[in-house]
């Protein structure tokens, strides 16, 4: 792999996340259920004025596929929607050992998605390398990764 893009904080992601999306006209965002949701919405939001359809589909389970929906209150969760897509935004919570993800039946689901797609973008969002200390770099064959590292300070005032 190759570094195509250096930034930082939230801001440095969702801007990288916003160009690599850019010529998408579906992305389903792959993530387990309520880990990886927000994080979903979060970056749909620095789409959410464009004509891209967004979705998301929790776990291995691409026939609970929900819409990504603007709202007064931001991005969130909305209704049914057709799971195939152009582009697939795998999140790093899916590799996290506690979650049981088999990785050959995300391999599956990502085939599902892009049934009859020609042009496919697989992007991976991870903190701390996630997917690269899980291996999933090689068996899921990611176009883009974006990899966040996050520093922490508890203050007390």
């Amino acid at each position: 792999m190759v570094t195509i893009d250096s930034s930082s904080g939230v801001g440095g992601l969702l801007t990288s996340f916003r160009k690599l999306a850019k010529d998408s006209n579906k992305i389903m965002f792959i993530g387990t259920a309520g880990f990886c949701t927000p994080f979903a919405e979060l970056m749909a939001y620095v789409i959410r004025d464009t004509n891209i359809e967004i979705g998301f589909i929790p776990e291995t389970r691409p026939e609970e596929a929900r819409e990504i929906i603007k709202t007064p209150f931001g991005m969130q969760i909305g209704d049914n929607i057709d799971f195939h897509a152009d582009t697939i935004v795998l999140l790093g919570g899916l590799s996290m050992p506690k979650m049981g993800i088999d990785i050959n039946d995300m391999k599956t689901t990502i085939e599902k998605v892009f049934e009859n797609t020609e042009n496919r973008t697989t992007i991976g969002v991870c903190f701390q390398s996630a997917f690269e200390n899980q291996c999933w770099i090689g068996p899921i064959e990611f176009d883009h990764i974006i990899d966040s590292h996050l520093s922490i300070k508890t203050l007390k005032a």
